[in-house]
């Protein structure tokens, strides 16, 4: 319950935040934390993975009608790798709860510092949904959810598979 607490005020900042960003190209800035964590989960992401990503970029720039935020290139995206590499900021919702837990650890109330790590927090909520190109690379890994499923399939339909116990 203190960890739900302690985040609204960061929620409600990043709804606040994504409002009005769409509106005013300045508070596109206040994202910027949270688009650094994105594009590094995607280049750290990238390395585990052998994705080889070759270039990391937080400049916004001018796309169509709105504005990328970030980028980052990748040599090696194959079936294997894409969709670990693409779907890697959700990964960034733990920051914030981390963060959360830490700070309402026994007693707490809230400091001149929760005001300021929530305004680095709300951007990471912004930031832990994968954009439109992040699910377009990830389906590059349908064979990988084909193998994912059918072992889901095999697992739940064939109680044998995971009933056996060693050393009997």
């Amino acid at each position: 319950m203190d960890i739900g607490l302690y985040l609204v005020p960061s929620l409600c900042l990043a709804a606040a935040i994504w409002v009005l960003s769409r509106r005013f190209v300045v508070f596109t800035l206040l994202q910027l934390p949270g688009t650094l964590c994105h594009e590094l989960a995607h280049f750290l992401a990238g390395l585990v993975t052998f994705a080889q990503p070759v270039s990391l970029s937080v400049i916004p720039r001018r796309d169509g009608n709105g504005y990328r935020l970030g980028e980052v290139k990748l040599a090696n995206a194959s079936w294997y790798n894409s969709a670990l590499t693409a779907l890697a900021p959700m990964l960034l919702v733990l920051i914030p709860w981390g963060i959360a837990v830490q700070r309402t650890h026994g007693a707490w109330h809230f400091t001149p510092l929760d005001a300021g790590l929530a305004l680095l927090i709300a951007p990471q909520f912004l930031a832990c949904w994968p954009s439109a190109a992040d699910w377009k690379l990830a389906m590059r890994s349908w064979p990988l959810a084909l193998i994912a499923g059918a072992g889901w399939y095999a697992w739940t339909a064939y109680p044998w598979l995971h009933s056996w116990q060693p050393g009997r």
